[in-house]
């Protein structure tokens, strides 16, 4: 089954040069399907982690996922698996066919069913990029080493308490971790020598990051296809 693939925006002027990756980053206009409407989305919690030069397979390989329990899913699917309880009757699931005896296997084997896994990582791509998606948790943020091998990579995680943090690592290595908004709690370089990311506080931490890629990377994730099936592995 084919995995959606993500529009971008138009193309405009080149603008900042980081110290670090070969392809440089491009200004390009933020629109309404950007990025920043993730965090509306997932009001509660999320997590958004680009890898570029990957596509959704090798993503989900590099974080943890056995080949044979990459599932597509879309995020209402993916939503019902994680709030069901053990003991819930597998029926309950709206987009499940219950009968059907091979799809119930697969959930299973791939770690879905019958006990709720701890996240559900959901993976896209584009032109360049592979994306994740989690609702809650922050799986993908340890491996972001790893996802940067083939050039840059990018982890946005709000918490249920509304805190946020990003990380980002560049081929291989860990470049600076940060709380938009409290310096002092930063790892690594400071945001603006390793991104010229500047947080003014007018918006949320995430919000205002998640702004600033919308220039700088020029990705458009359309809401629409991020709902829809998208290759998933579960992960406890």
């Amino acid at each position: 089954m084919s995995v959606p693939s993500v529009r971008f925006c138009s193309q405009g002027p080149s603008s900042q040069r980081p110290p670090c990756g070969e392809g440089d980053l491009i200004n390009r206009g933020p629109t309404e399907n950007g990025l920043r409407w993730i965090a509306d989305a997932y009001s509660t919690s999320f997590t958004l982690t680009l890898g570029e030069g990957l596509s959704p397979y090798e993503l989900l390989r590099r974080v943890g996922a056995e080949e044979h329990h990459i599932v597509p899913l879309t995020r209402s699917a993916a939503y019902e698996l994680l709030l069901r309880e053990e003991e819930d009757h597998i029926s309950d699931l709206d987009f499940l066919d219950w009968e059907d005896e091979a799809a119930v296997a697969r959930l299973t084997s791939a770690g879905f069913l019958p006990a709720p896994p701890d996240t559900i990582v959901r993976a896209g791509s584009v032109t360049g990029w592979a994306y994740a998606l989690e609702e809650s948790h922050c799986h993908t943020g340890t491996y972001l080493a790893a996802l940067s091998e083939r050039g840059r990579a990018f982890c946005v995680h709000r918490n249920a308490k509304g805190f946020s943090r990003v990380d980002h690592a560049c081929h291989g290595d860990a470049v600076t971790s940060f709380e938009p908004g409290l310096p002092h709690l930063t790892n690594g370089a400071p945001a603006e020598v390793a991104l010229g990311f500047v947080y003014s506080g007018d918006e949320p931490g995430d919000v205002a990051f998640l702004r600033f890629l919308e220039g700088e990377l020029g990705i458009c994730l359309p809401w629409e296809e991020t709902e829809a099936e998208l290759s998933a592995a579960a992960f406890t």
